[in-house]
């Protein structure tokens, strides 16, 4: 069984969930998780953890740059339920903003703002998903929430779309940007396509799209290669080199006497990586053992 990250180009149509288990099949295990669920509809970097990785995604999730990047369009004039392309028009207009208007608006989206996320979406209401109450015909108030945005910048008008770059905090959801620039501007839009870029360190660079894996490994081709090691993006976390006698002890469980600050490491011996632990009182306490 393989152990690491295999990061997806996610096509446009496809479950981050559905990626994440055809991707763990290749690599001949069912244990896997993934990082920042892309809405079918959007695609592009989703980091997949294969075995021993799925340890790594709370550390993760915790010590890394969490920074995502977006490319996405809009067109002006209608808005859908969804909010995307995918949805049902609700509302028209002839209203199509020019482009110092929208440029006009964005520097007010720039740091923490508040927003409402879209009603299909992933929002616990009352323990239940707004999409599903969505679907089920209601109508679900979801209240605003702050979210932060680095970046926004329009990068050009080509016809009807109109692009966009964005870079942002967790938790911003795309189509809810969109969504305000437009009533901002006095109008609707609509998203009609969603490309994450970068997410926690992980870039588009060094994704490999489903397809390209699965054909890789059906024509007998090395699809190790593809993967990266358990320890990947975890560097924000101060390193512990152990001498070989006590990484038995260290994987089995045991505390090991170090002379080490306070605090969270990751923990190698002979050059491995071999987990994640915490020294308190100059005493390695084993978080999670690879």
């Amino acid at each position: 069984m393989a152990d690491g990250w295999v990061i997806l180009d996610k096509e446009s149509g496809v479950f981050s969930k559905t990626a994440a288990m055809r991707a763990a099949k290749i690599f001949g295990t069912k244990k896997n998780g993934h990082i920042g669920t892309l809405d079918p509809m959007a695609s592009g970097v989703l980091p997949v953890a294969i075995g021993n990785a799925t340890k790594m995604v709370p550390f993760i999730e915790e010590f890394c740059d969490r920074t995502k990047e977006y490319l996405f369009n809009v067109q002006f004039g209608f808005e859908t339920d969804t909010l995307d392309a995918t949805g049902t028009v609700v509302t028209r207009t002839d209203i199509v903003p020019d482009e110092s208007a929208v440029r006009g608006v964005l520097q007010k989206f720039i740091g923490r703002t508040c927003q409402i996320p879209p009603v299909y979406s992933a929002v616990h209401i009352s323990g239940v998903r707004a999409y599903e109450l969505a679907r089920a015909g209601k109508t679900p108030e979801i209240p605003a929430r702050t979210v932060e945005i680095y970046e926004l910048e329009l990068t050009g008008v080509d016809g009807e779309n109109w692009n966009f770059r964005m870079q942002c905090a967790p938790g911003t959801y795309v189509r809810s940007v969109a969504r305000d620039i437009a009533h901002a501007c006095g109008t609707v839009a609509t998203v009609g396509m969603i490309r994450r870029t970068k997410t926690s360190g992980f870039s588009i660079k060094n994704a490999v799209k489903l397809d390209f894996l699965e054909n890789l490994f059906n024509n007998g081709g090395d699809v190790g290669k593809c993967l990266m090691s358990v320890d990947s993006m975890l560097g924000g976390i101060p390193v512990l080199n152990l001498e070989r006698k006590n990484c038995r002890l260290y994987k089995n469980g045991g505390f090991i006497n170090v002379t080490a600050a306070n605090g969270t490491y990751r923990v190698y011996s002979d050059g491995k990586f071999i987990g994640i632990g915490t020294v308190e009182s100059n005493l390695l306490r084993p978080k999670r053992t690879i």
